[in-house]
């Protein structure tokens, strides 16, 4: 391994894990001196009845003094400021998170504008312009996913002006997170695959990537393995508990590992198509990961090849000649994808043609793939990518993303 010359490494969110640990919620909510939190979720949390598992597993023993339960699937400006104005209405003194990506996120924009006694949350975007602790904040996942509970960015959405905003400082880090099985039991099977995808997405370009060094890689392989070993079985069987367990644990690992390493241009084009399309971040992820790694191949091939022991095992990695090693483990990438399509009975979209709203409508039109690409060339997350990317380049990817065919390695321009 080649190390780095230089690099910072910081994860210092407690992680309180098990199948029966939201009972540790009022003692962690003690140690941070916390009594009257504010819970913030989106309805389908509440109808799948996870408040109410969270409310009995704290048993009384904290005052729960709001439930805020309007969060969208993108997360709002709009939103944040209206949850702001409620926490400081009801006197609450902390947040409890409950929820996935859009939550956390949510959670921490409110934390921000509550704890920097501020009305305009602009103030504080981009990188480090944050210079102290904020309020308590418990990150309780009910995706395996996002990893958004170890990690310090929130991507807050501006509606109005169609731009994912970044919020990137370690005190955006949560106080702790809480990983129980029971979170994630009635998650459905394509939200499932579609999650656990995002995870993948995660552990591999943190291993992948620029920034990459050997604490991250560590916990991304951890977070590979994890998911290789139990993502297609918990989404053919939802009530596995071991395996819901082993998919939480390794979204965490691989927000860690991302969180520490930070992502390159699958992220990038995901971020776009999420905001020119409002098509989900781990639908997008999905399809474009075995993209990312056919545009980045000539760069770092041997990197991805060295994920092929994590994936499939040692025994087909022994197998494997090493110069094939990179294009198997894009071949199990986009196997796994067909599983999850199966498995879904075709929910889990393989490329973009096929996803689809609840209505049935094509979220991405391909006349919007111009959109895209321009939307690309605005998102941080190149800065982290092996190989650069320019609007043809991504056009090019989402051209062949969307259409489902193999990208054509022979017209990447080699920088």
């Amino acid at each position: 391994m080649d190390m780095p010359a230089y690099y910072e490494f910081c994860c210092r969110v407690k992680i309180i894990s098990g199948h029966d640990v939201l009972e540790r919620i009022p003692a962690t909510l003690a140690e941070l001196t916390a009594r009257r939190p504010m819970i913030v979720t989106d309805k389908g949390v509440v109808g799948a009845g996870l408040i109410n598992v969270v409310v009995n597993a704290i048993g009384g023993r904290v005052d729960i003094t709001a439930i805020a339960d309007d969060v969208p699937p993108d997360s709002d400006l709009r939103i944040v400021n209206s949850l702001a104005r409620l926490y400081r209405e009801k006197g609450c003194d902390s947040l409890l998170a409950i929820g996935g990506g859009s939550v956390m996120d949510t959670a921490k924009g409110i934390n921000i504008i509550v704890s920097e006694e501020a009305d305009d949350l602009m103030r504080f975007s981009g990188a480090n312009a944050l210079k102290r602790a904020l309020r308590p904040l418990i990150a309780i996942p009910t995706t395996a996913g996002t990893g958004s509970e170890v990690t310090l960015v929130a991507v807050i959405k501006d509606h109005e002006k169609h731009l994912k905003m970044a919020f990137v400082s370690n005190f955006l880090l949560p106080n702790a997170c809480v990983v129980d099985s029971r979170m994630t039991l009635t998650l459905p099977p394509a939200a499932t695959a579609a999650t656990g995808m995002d995870a993948l997405s995660h552990a591999v370009e943190a291993y992948t990537c620029l920034a990459k060094n050997p604490l991250s890689d560590a916990h991304a392989l951890a977070a590979t393995r994890l998911i290789s070993d139990n993502l297609l079985k918990v989404t053919l069987n939802p009530g596995d508990k071991e395996g819901r367990l082993g998919m939480a644990s390794a979204a965490t690992l691989a927000g860690i590992a991302f969180g520490n390493s930070m992502v390159g241009m699958v992220h990038t084009l995901g971020h776009s198509v999420g905001s020119v399309c409002g098509v989900p971040h781990g639908a997008c992820m999905a399809i474009l990961l075995p993209y990312g790694l056919e545009y980045n191949m000539h760069k770092n091939g041997h990197l991805t090849a060295e994920l092929l022991f994590p994936m499939a095992g040692a025994p087909v990695y022994a197998a494997t000649p090493k110069e094939e090693r990179a294009q198997a483990v894009i071949a199990l990438i986009r196997r796994m994808n067909q599983e999850l399509y199966e498995a879904t009975g075709g929910r889990h979209a393989r490329f973009f043609k096929e996803a689809l709203d609840r209505d049935g409508r094509e979220m991405v039109p391909k006349e919007r793939l111009p959109d895209i690409a321009e939307t690309a060339l605005r998102d941080g997350s190149i800065s982290y990518n092996p190989e650069d990317l320019d609007y043809d380049d991504f056009l090019m990817v989402m051209e062949a993303a969307w259409e489902g065919r193999p990208l054509d390695t022979g017209l990447i321009r080699k920088g």
